[in-house]
């Protein structure tokens, strides 16, 4: 098998679920979701010696803090189909975090904890003044999900083009 063909059978693989995941449209159904849900609430109790509002921003930046270091290490060591893995559980959480932000005003997500706990994105946007713009940031996620698993697919084309050394096609 040629090296070009070799170096986009991640793409491949991932492209499917690339798709499964853009159709869903980050909806609670995938089942690495419960994976993200832990670390969602994980990163409230990291966060929460900050003060309330980056406690409760804790949750969704978890959520992009972990894929990052995974990627990060992917990327680092040369790992093509680690960090091509990466960004698409990036922007897996990214479309998670962009359905939550867009329930900021509706409110209509079941959470953890019923009613004894607020919504995240509810509760920032309007400390910041702007939960009228809920949409914004929801469709914010949504483009930086996107923009994830487009650079998924091209991270071969990236990797090689700005490459000195050679790429390892392992996990």
């Amino acid at each position: 098998m040629t090296n070009k063909i070799k170096a986009f059978l991640g793409s491949i693989v991932l492209l499917p679920i690339i798709v499964w995941l853009i159709i869903n449209n980050g909806r609670f159904i995938f089942f690495i979701d419960h994976f993200n849900l832990l670390i969602h609430e994980g990163g409230h109790g990291i966060f929460r010696f900050f003060g309330k509002f980056i406690y409760t921003l804790g949750g969704s930046l978890m959520q992009i803090l972990i894929p990052s270091l995974i990627l990060y290490y992917f990327y680092s060591n040369r790992k093509i189909f680690g960090a091509q893995a990466s960004l698409v559980f990036l922007g897996e959480n990214l479309l998670n975090i962009s359905g939550y932000a867009l329930d900021a005003k509706a409110q209509k997500l079941p959470l953890l904890g019923g009613n004894r706990v607020y919504h995240d994105w509810h509760y920032l946007l309007d400390k910041l003044n702007i939960l009228d713009y809920y949409y914004f940031a929801g469709y914010f996620f949504i483009a930086l999900a996107f923009l994830s698993f487009l650079i998924s697919l091209l991270l071969p084309i990236i990797m090689n083009k700005y490459s000195t050394e050679k790429i390892n096609f392992n996990l």
